[in-house]
């Protein structure tokens, strides 16, 4: 007869099975005690002044530095808050501050903003550099042809071309225009992030179209800005009215007098976030030809494509 080790019927498995269900907890207590006395030294403050900032009583942290004390998710909070510290660093197995890295990671939020600005800088290049791969985003406004110019280079280059408004429909399941007129501006937004990251984690060799608004998205716009090299396909006013309308589109220009000005207006507003850009490229009196030698040459002379 085959012997039933299942939990339901075999006492010594069950007993088993608590008795390292409460292993673990004994060690998980005992490894929030060290972390809180370790946070506290590093502090250099008493057990009654961490008592104060996180209105725990001082024979509790007592308990609860022994490795005794089983202390609530909602009390280690507010240890923790007191102590500037993250909860789950109190919680880690690893001993958070054993490591280069988890030391690095302690003294960055302990830092003074200046100072975490300066490491940021410093490091940024180096991380950003590994993140981006050989993916490459053309962006700009409207009618900057970035779609033309962006199908044109992936060929020269013989790499895929997307156009995330693309990306965006088959998220979302609906044409771009539905989008905005069932969800709006924030709703396209959303769908335009997630169509983001999916592009990004789906390939590593690319040129992508993004429409001229991600950047107002910051947090959007800082994450394709880490994830590609990116080049501001720049025109004149005049060329993105003109371009815009020659695809057939003059609703920039129906029954609006001030479209210009207010196209000046959207660029004048956008520029400093698209010098963002790892490089420009300028089209104005230029033909497609000559601004496509411009767009691969940019990529060339970065080494976008040599990661």
């Amino acid at each position: 007869m085959t012997k039933d080790t299942s939990l339901g019927t075999n006492p010594s498995a069950a007993q088993g099975a608590k008795k390292r269900g409460q292993e673990g907890f004994d060690r998980l207590l005992k490894v929030v005690g060290e972390r809180v006395k370790a946070a506290r030294a590093r502090k250099k403050i008493s057990r009654r002044i961490l008592s104060e900032k996180s209105q725990v009583s001082q024979r509790y942290l007592a308990q609860l530095e022994s490795g005794a004390g089983n202390i609530s998710i909602g009390l280690l909070l507010r240890v923790a808050s007191a102590l500037d510290t993250k909860i789950e660093l109190l919680v880690s197995e690893q001993d958070p501050w054993n490591t280069e890295l988890a030391k690095a990671r302690y003294l960055l939020n302990n830092a003074t903003a200046a100072q975490r600005e300066q490491v940021i800088a410093m490091l940024e290049p180096v991380v950003e550099s590994a993140s981006k791969s050989n993916r490459i985003a053309l962006i700009g406004l409207r009618g900057a042809g970035k779609t033309t110019l962006g199908g044109l280079a992936s060929d020269a280059l013989n790499i895929p071309f997307v156009e995330l408004n693309d990306e965006i429909e088959k998220t979302g399941g609906i044409p771009v225009r539905e989008v905005f007129a069932l969800y709006g501006n924030e709703g396209y937004r959303q769908l335009e992030r997630q169509a983001l990251e999916h592009t990004v984690s789906t390939n590593e060799k690319m040129v992508l179209a993004v429409a001229g608004g991600i950047v107002s998205n910051l947090d959007t716009f800082d994450y394709l800005l880490r994830h590609f090299h990116t080049i501001w396909i720049k025109a004149d006013p005049q060329d993105h009215m003109s371009r815009v309308i020659s695809q057939g589109d003059e609703r920039p220009m129906a029954g609006n007098p001030d479209a210009m000005a207010e196209l000046q207006e959207i660029l004048h507003n956008r520029e400093q976030l698209y010098e963002r850009a790892d490089t420009s490229v300028d089209t104005a009196n230029s033909s497609v030809y000559d601004s496509l030698g411009l767009v691969v040459n940019a990529i060339k002379e970065n080494g976008f494509l040599d990661s």
